[in-house]
């Protein structure tokens, strides 16, 4: 979360200097379709042809698809007495190989059709005498016959429980499935124990590499299953910091670097200082971290922890990065890919979040770049509809390859973009991206319950009852809360004291939020009952706790007691932990933020103790089974049950033509007071960036869900200059480019997604 909000953050504060740069050469924006081969950490390669990519056998190694095909996703309401009382019903989950008949019913996702290449020459022809160079996505089709089971009824256990007595030997390890006690040998040979208390099984069956049926603890649904909102808590962790590197989550990145012109204080300036330090790896050193931070065991011990859910922050440019922006490109999907594999081995279900985006949606160290002087360029000034653009494109590949039905079930919520400022956006800005990300992903999945993954977006910092009436008709959006105490007022009341204060600040807000929007959650919180820890507020930055940040409230606290998590006493961590599960038990469904904090490379010691999941959960200040929390707060107002329409069920999903006329895409203005006719924007002419599949994955995994999605993706208009995309919020408006007035260009871009403007 940190940078964090401030009731004083605004644009007035966002004051870097416009820049221009030279729209990328022809050879980028013409590029031809790519192949996307990763090895080793020390090696990340991109080949030019399907033949390259396929003399690559590794299965830590990423591949380009080379066809697609469509699956419809369907359900299995076979729950255990536990969770079998659900108020709706669930049509069955059946493994894939008995999905080809249902799959008829999309024919028209079938295949991407061969005419594609023709049609991309001829647009080619047109387009780069007037603009750009267009670039056909040509990929043979494939029969959606060979489809891998993705809910498996072939391994020892049919039943989706993930319980076996007796386990198939299978693969280097032997046992394909185990609970409590069992061996884990990962991938690179090491082992640990899997402990879990709770009834948790996992399943790893390389014969069937998309069996679902492990599950994180006996209480909580396998993946074969369809997640019941209703009934099974959302009880979850962030990984920040691993493919997203915040400062105060991973100072030992940041540290080395303070001193570097500029100091690293963010993933751009941090991505530069390491790019030159090449004797210490140079930017490779972010895969290393990439492989190190978070690993298999981390997964084992949350569902241990009788956690269920993960919430996965990562960075557009896993997908691809322009010229000109410093990050690390394609190569953290490598690991999503290992965070997916191993969610699936443990039972964990992933709420996948975009937490950057192109030009930055809030100005924070988390959005790429943001801090002391951070800029929003998202739907705001010159470059916001252009980084809007590309933004939309990212999710629309994302979503693409989550709903593929081999991985569906493990990633059920797409949170679209993370704690976008619509202070500073504008509100119906803010809701007709969210109204555009709506259509693409449903137009993609299909509507209604099953049909790809809920869509989460964030409140804005607006609270949740703001946004009760979003989007009238909408299919499967969830409320994102992010619930923090400490990034405005100081408390500086005892612990004691503050312990109830979730059970009154949050519980009601969160009933209300499930009784008139649908299903709500908390993304993010902590136990922080101050902003005490390194670089909480960013590097430098000092905390409200001291005095030394924001206008505080006057005095000048000490830190030391609150960092030093060693020196405890244990009536503090009792406090902590009686504060924990009244965290737990008013937000409901909730993600704490973080699970892992790293060691400052200076003291060797975690310095923000208050944020870490597992470090509470070892030394006792976190209860080893948060399901203890419910009912702490006592509850005398509880929600009323789901409504159908607001999980998905039949006749639901459909916008009415009122709403969407008063929130357009593009937006009637672009903040501050600009149209949308007279800025910078992309033209659909590039090529689709499709992620890549590990190798040996089923012919029928290719990265792309609907065949019939052949749109290019946007891209610079050849021979336009553009002002910086990251920097030019408060700079003077260039205008359209080359002489594409009159709307010319919104034109194009609306046509492209099938709207008339």
């Amino acid at each position: 979360m940190p940078n964090p909000p401030d009731s004083s953050m605004g644009q007035t504060q966002f004051s870097y200097p416009v820049s221009t740069a030279s729209a990328f050469d022809n050879k980028y924006i013409s590029q031809a379709p790519t192949i996307f081969v990763d090895t080793a950490p020390e090696s990340a390669a991109a080949a030019g042809s399907i033949a390259a990519a396929a003399a690559f056998a590794a299965t830590d190694e990423l591949v380009a698809p080379t066809a697609t095909r469509n699956a419809q996703h369907l359900r299995d309401s076979d729950k255990e007495a536990t969770w079998s009382d659900a108020p709706r019903g669930i049509s069955p989950f059946p493994d894939l190989g008995a999905r080809v008949a249902n799959e008829q019913e999309d024919a028209s996702k079938n295949k991407r059709r061969l005419c594609l290449i023709l049609g991309g020459v001829v647009v080619l022809v047109i387009i780069a005498a007037a603009v750009a160079v267009p670039v056909a996505i040509t990929q043979a089709e494939k029969s959606s016959s060979g489809s891998s089971s993705a809910s498996s009824s072939t391994g020892p256990d049919n039943t989706g429980s993930g319980q076996n007595d007796n386990p198939t030997s299978s693969g280097p390890t032997g046992a394909v499935t185990g609970g409590d006690g069992t061996v884990i040998t990962t991938d690179k040979g090491t082992t640990f124990t899997y402990v879990n208390k709770l009834g948790g099984t996992w399943y790893d069956d390389p014969k069937d590499p998309y069996n679902n049926n492990a599950r994180a603890q006996s209480t909580s649904p396998p993946l074969s299953q369809e997640w019941d909102y209703q009934n099974d808590p959302m009880r979850g962790v962030n990984l920040g910091g691993w493919f997203v590197p915040e400062p105060f989550i991973v100072p030992a990145l940041f540290e080395p670097y303070l001193n570097a012109t500029p100091p690293a204080q963010d993933e751009w300036t941090l991505s530069l200082a390491m790019a030159a330090d090449t004797a210490n790896g140079g930017l490779d050193q972010l895969e290393k971290h990439y492989d190190t931070f978070i690993t298999e065991q981390d997964f084992a011990e949350i569902a241990g922890a009788g956690l269920n859910w993960i919430r996965l922050p990562i960075p557009y440019w896993a997908i691809e990065k322009y010229p000109d922006e410093p990050f690390l490109e394609k190569v953290a999907w490598k690991y999503v890919l290992k965070a997916f594999k191993w969610a699936r081995k443990y039972g964990l279900r992933i709420n996948l979040d975009l937490h950057t985006i192109p030009g930055s949606q809030n100005g924070y160290n988390h959005s790429g770049k943001g801090g002391a002087g951070g800029q929003v360029n998202f739907l705001y000034g010159p470059m916001g509809l252009a980084n809007a653009q590309r933004a939309l494109d990212y999710i629309r590949i994302i979503t693409e390859f989550i709903s593929q039905p081999e991985y569906a079930p493990v990633v059920p919520m797409f949170g679209i973009i993370n704690e976008v400022l619509a202070a500073t956006v504008g509100v119906e800005q803010t809701t007709s991206f969210y109204l555009q990300v709506h259509d693409t992903m449903r137009e993609i999945t299909g509507r209604g319950q099953g049909k790809g993954p809920f869509i989460s977006i964030h409140d804005s910092f607006r609270g949740l009852a703001a946004w009760k009436d979003l989007l009238p008709g909408h299919d499967r959006i969830a409320l994102d809360t992010h619930s923090y105490l400490i990034f405005v007022n100081v408390d500086r009341s005892s612990l004691t004291e503050q312990i109830q204060k979730p059970c009154q600040s949050w519980a009601a807000d969160m009933n209300n939020s499930w009784t008139d929007f649908g299903v709500s959650i908390a993304g993010e919180f902590s136990l922080a009952i101050n902003d005490c820890g390194q670089w909480i507020n960013g590097v430098g930055a000092g905390t409200r706790w001291e005095g030394t940040f924001g206008t505080g409230d006057g005095t000048a606290g000490d830190c030391t007691d609150w960092n030093d998590w060693q020196s405890w006493t244990q009536q503090r961590k009792d406090d902590f932990r009686a504060f924990a599960l009244r965290n737990f038990d008013a937000l409901g469904h909730w993600f704490f933020y973080t699970w892992k904090i790293g060691e400052s490379s200076i003291t060797g010691k975690v310095e923000t103790p208050m944020w870490s999941y597992k470090l509470g959960l070892e030394k006792g200040w976190i209860p080893a089974d948060p399901s203890e929390a419910v009912g702490t707060c006592g509850n005398t107002s509880p929600a009323t049950p789901l409504r159908p329409e607001m999980y998905g069920a039949a006749g639901t999903g459909e916008i009415s033509a009122a709403v969407k006329a008063k929130f357009p895409w593009p937006p009637t203005t672009i903040n501050p007071g600009l149209r949308p006719d007279n800025v910078r924007t992309y033209t659909a002419t590039g090529a689709i960036p499709t992620l890549p599949v590990p190798t040996g994955a089923s012919p029928t995994v290719d990265g792309w869900f609907d065949a019939a999605d052949t749109r290019p993706i946007y891209t610079p208009i050849a021979g336009c200059t553009y002002p910086d995309a990251w920097g030019s919020a408060t700079g003077s408006n260039p205008g359209p480019c080359n002489g594409f007035g009159s709307g010319d260009n919104v034109r194009e871009s609306a046509r492209s997604y099938g709207l008339v403007v």
